[in-house]
């Protein structure tokens, strides 16, 4: 069953599109992956689901739809329902996130009770319960600590616990391990997948680390310059990639299953850059991409579904 379906999604800051016609639909209970290079579209489109936009962005099309409801129809109070009760966000650096003045149950506390008729004893209850369910140790003492008593995995955690305080059908998952270390990258990872199974949950997560990708997500949708080039399942995607883009991004990535370093081999590069592209007419790719025709030029190509996979790009096929 489709949870939530973005369609045709456009969304503008001054004079710069952000985001061009962006589709995609993420099925209860799965991980969608949005993948691409910084700078493509990938926040502002999540920002764009919880409708938290900073005020100089605008969305110009499209449709949000959550459980079939059109998110960007609702007003600003029937929204204020939705976020955080039934859609989530992990932000990627939860010191920036967090209130440094607060203590972490507070926080904790103040989500449940906005969407919750709790009393603050039973709420304080809960946030020990949601902070021993994220491995959180001594749940009762920790509490009380302020995020900076805590490690930048128990931050996380601590975030994790607060998106899904309110049993959500969605959580967005915007780099949430950026700014941790290779193992507690791991452990964090591992927590969220463990609880979207557990609590039934699904989740977009947003990142540009396709060994992330390859290991947590169901599926993948990869962007670049603001469009969406290709989707498909994970499996089919990391063996046969079909878009351009997609293949230079697997091909750049270090083979650590075949023991390979960096240091023996040069690694394989995209040419160009994003910025040079993005200002073309047709095809944002087609500056940096080695089968390019003329016709790649001139617009840009659609997404086009080839079996249960789909890609915007006239020259390849499955």
């Amino acid at each position: 069953m489709t949870l939530l379906a973005v369609d045709r999604l456009s969304v503008a800051f001054p004079g710069h599109l952000a985001v061009r016609e962006v589709s995609f639909a993420i099925e209860a209970g799965e991980t969608l992956a949005l993948v691409g290079e910084s700078g493509c579209g990938k926040s502002v489109t999540a920002f764009s689901v919880m409708r938290l936009l900073p005020p100089n962005a605008r969305v110009v099309s499209g449709r949000v739809l959550f459980d079939g409801t059109d998110l960007l129809a609702l007003s600003g109070a029937a929204m204020r329902e939705v976020r955080g009760k039934q859609i989530s966000l992990i932000q990627q650096e939860p010191m920036t996130s967090l209130n440094p003045v607060l203590s972490i149950g507070s926080q904790i506390i103040e989500v449940i009770r906005r969407h919750e008729s709790l009393s603050r004893k039973a709420a304080r209850t809960r946030t020990i319960e949601l902070l021993d369910l994220v491995s959180i140790p001594e749940p009762q003492r920790r509490i009380d600590d302020h995020p900076h008593n805590l490690s930048g995995g128990m931050r996380q955690r601590v975030m994790i616990a607060m998106a899904v305080a309110c049993n959500p059908k969605l959580v967005i998952a915007d780099e949430p391990t950026t700014a941790l270390d290779v193992t507690t990258q791991a452990q964090v990872l591992d927590l969220l997948d463990d609880l979207r199974r557990r609590l039934g949950m699904a989740v977009l997560l947003i990142t540009h680390d396709l060994g992330v990708v390859a290991q947590w997500a169901d599926r993948i949708s990869v962007m670049y310059a603001g469009r969406i080039v290709e989707q498909a399942a994970i499996g089919p995607f990391f063996a046969a990639p079909l878009h351009p883009y997609s293949r230079g991004l697997l091909a750049a990535r270090v083979d650590v299953e075949a023991d390979e370093h960096y240091t023996q081999n040069r690694l394989s590069e995209i040419p160009g850059s994003v910025g040079s592209a993005a200002g073309e007419q047709g095809c944002a790719f087609a500056p940096r991409c080695p089968i390019v025709v003329a016709a790649c030029r001139t617009a840009p190509p659609p997404l086009r579904a080839q079996g249960e996979r789909a890609v915007a790009c006239p020259r390849t096929s499955t």
